[in-house]
């Protein structure tokens, strides 16, 4: 008010008169026009010097029930004739401008102030949390939209407490509010709701406790100062949600250099509103009023109060600033419309400031965007505080961070951890959960009618595992891949097949070898004495194919050993079959070869057969029934490589699948 009044540019020949009731119940601020005052208050320009009011505007606030009281009794018996600002958190209530049609509110709608908390709480890995909130409107609507924003991801609540705002219903419950903050587990509690309350009665016993909780609240709460009964070792932390506003640079200069004895006993009784370190008291104004003439407040020790504004007292300061810039607009818009010989006697009414007050939009002297109109306000930006209380009602409070709706989801909160270092003395903050975190290897297990945030944790089951923390289903690793000992990675497995270097590869290679080399000193032993009676005795030819097809037939598991291929994985079975069947039709034929030479004792036709070599048509026979089995079993199954991926535990197996096992 000092600075407009003091703006010779924003009101010329007007000023604002700051006006406390002595019954307290309200506090208002008058308009009063320069256009006709006295010569004796002439000495200094912009300052009241004929009090002809233009127009009353009421600031009411930050409790709710007076300015819905106030607003009530303005609207009935005389409406439209005084303009009401309120000063405060948001009411949806107050938004109702067929019930309050000359009401505004400063504060911006705390539509970001859950997903707020709700950020912060993900940032320190916060998922078990209580709540306490006013039995009101405004509470439950601060309750939807936490829940709202909880439903989004796993942050359950602890307990949730509505305190009746009736005394008479909050009393017979004090101790079912005491039991459920003691007894609970959590160690955040966020408080919502009006601080003159039966809620700020509970709250400040709760405070008293020394109980080792982090209390989440808006600026509301602060209550930096307030407080002399604190134990050294209480814990008392409380983090704070307050709009964001640039620092008013000027602001502690006024306060040190106040003069008391231009001001009146009832506003020196209220200092409170700076938020002084010292108790109100009747002997308070009458210290002050002994001060000299150009006494000031600079004896004030700056450490013993905050010297920032509130959002209380920020509203206020726009709130008067607001009204100037609608006065301005309107006496402006007169001055031009009317003739120059009748620019005396601007007389405006409340309605029509009225009028301009809702589309006054301005930059304030601190560069913060004000609009009136509450459906274009910015969105919110919130700077976060921690509080820590100490005896005397001394009190710490540093910035944290901020929290921004502007930007996208997941960078709207910005933490400075140098900063919480400084606060809490640790970069690490009290946590709160109800389960302690299922690491890597162990999935979630729900407790049965538990919330989602309690849970037991047990083993991933066999060849599953999970890398990241509370995971509610372990992940299978693939066939070509296997769970390590302790289950939070998939390992690839180790590729094997029969090779030389194995000891059954390496017996089977001699034993291939032993036995083709053997049985080709056979045949050379037949080549060698291929004249004499003995070999031509035992059927020289068929003697030549058996030896050759047996020494095939013993190199055969060769193709069984190294690396397969397509083309070993057909000649396993094919080669072996067919070499196998002529050693097999080879015998077959020798014994029938015999049997006729025994049954043929005189010439006939036994004999023929024997002579005309008959018998050598069953190896031909043999072989075409076996080529065309392996045809078709080519044609229609052939064999293939196949990876046994179970048999052996962290290995894979390359074998060559028959295909076909009739056919085989």
């Amino acid at each position: 008010m000092d600075e407009v009044n003091r703006n010779p540019d924003l009101l010329p020949n007007s000023s604002f008169i700051f006006d406390c009731p002595k019954g307290g119940c309200t506090t208002g601020t008058e308009l009063y026009s320069h256009l006709q005052f006295s010569e004796k208050f002439h000495d200094t320009p912009n300052y009241k010097c004929y009090k002809q009011t233009m127009c009353i505007v009421i600031l009411t606030g930050p409790n709710l029930a007076t300015s819905v009281m106030v607003g009530t009794m303005l609207n009935l018996f005389i409406p439209q004739q005084v303009l009401q600002i309120t000063y405060g958190p948001f009411h949806p209530i107050l938004s109702n401008h067929e019930q309050f049609p000359s009401l505004y509110q400063m504060a911006a709608k705390d539509t970001s102030l859950a997903l707020a908390m709700i950020s912060l709480m993900l940032y320190f890995n916060w998922n078990w949390i209580g709540l306490v909130v006013s039995d009101n409107d405004q509470g439950t609507q601060f309750l939807t939209q936490l829940r709202g924003e909880m439903e989004k991801i796993t942050i359950c609540f602890a307990f949730v407490s509505v305190i009746p705002v009736n005394m008479h219903l909050f009393l017979p419950r004090v101790e079912v509010y005491y039991n459920q903050i003691v007894t609970s587990s959590t160690n955040v509690v966020v408080i919502y709701g009006d601080p003159d309350s039966t809620l700020a009665v509970a709250f400040r016993m709760w405070e008293s406790l020394s109980l080792q909780r982090i209390w989440v609240t808006t600026s509301q709460w602060d209550g930096t100062t307030s407080k002399n009964d604190f134990p050294l070792n209480s814990f008392n932390g409380k983090i704070t949600f307050a709009h964001h506003h640039s620092e008013i640079s000027s602001f502690k200069t006024f306060v040190q250099t106040l003069n008391p004895l231009k001001y009146t006993e009832e506003f020196l009784a209220k200092l409170e509103w700076m938020n002084l370190n010292c108790k109100v008291s009747a002997s308070l104004s009458k210290t002050l009023k002994n001060c000299l003439s150009n006494a000031s407040l600079q004896w004030l020790k700056v450490q013993t109060f905050d010297m920032a504004f509130s959002d209380e007292s920020y509203d206020i300061y726009n709130a008067m600033y607001a009204v100037a810039h609608a006065l301005h607009e309107m006496l402006f818009q007169q001055v031009y419309d009317q003739p120059m010989n009748n620019r005396k006697g601007h007389y405006a009414d409340c309605l029509k400031l009225h009028s301009f007050l809702r589309k006054t939009r301005f930059t304030n002297p601190v560069g913060d965007r004000v609009i009136m109109n509450q459906k274009e306000k910015l969105q919110e930006e919130y700077d976060i505080f921690h509080i820590w209380n100490l005896p005397y009602g001394l009190g710490l409070k540093v910035k944290i961070g901020e929290f921004s709706s502007y930007f996208s989801y997941g960078q709207q909160l910005h933490l400075y951890e140098d900063m919480i270092e400084q606060a809490t003395g640790s970069r690490q903050i009290l946590p709160s959960v109800c389960s302690v975190d299922c690491g890597p290897g162990f999935r979630k297990f729900l407790q049965e009618g538990m919330a989602a945030c309690c849970f037991d944790c047990s083993p991933c089951p066999q060849n599953e595992v999970s890398n990241e923390t509370n995971v509610d289903n372990c992940v299978r690793c693939p066939e070509n891949k296997y769970a390590n000992k302790e289950q939070n990675q998939c390992i690839q497995k180790v590729v094997i097949f029969l090779n030389y270097n194995d000891t059954l590869g390496m017996v089977l290679t001699l034993m291939a070898l032993f036995f083709s080399t053997f049985t080709t000193v056979v045949l050379g032993v037949f080549v060698k004495y291929h004249d004499t009676p003995i070999v031509k005795a035992n059927n020289q030819n068929l003697s030549y194919i058996l030896l050759i097809s047996l020494i095939f037939c013993f190199l055969c598991p060769l193709l069984f050993i190294g690396h397969p291929n397509s083309a070993t994985c057909v000649l396993q079975q094919i080669t072996f079959a067919v070499v196998f069947t002529l050693a097999v039709s080879t015998v077959l034929a020798k014994t029938v070869t015999v049997l006729f030479a025994f049954k043929v004792t005189v010439p006939g036709r036994m004999r023929y057969f024997l002579v005309s070599g008959v018998p050598n048509y069953i190896i031909a026979i043999c072989m075409l029934i076996q080529i065309i089995l392996c045809t078709i079993w080519l044609q229609f199954s052939p064999p293939f490589i196949d990876k046994d991926v179970h048999s052996e535990y962290g290995q894979i197996i390359i074998v060559c699948n028959k295909g076909s096992v009739t056919a085989f």
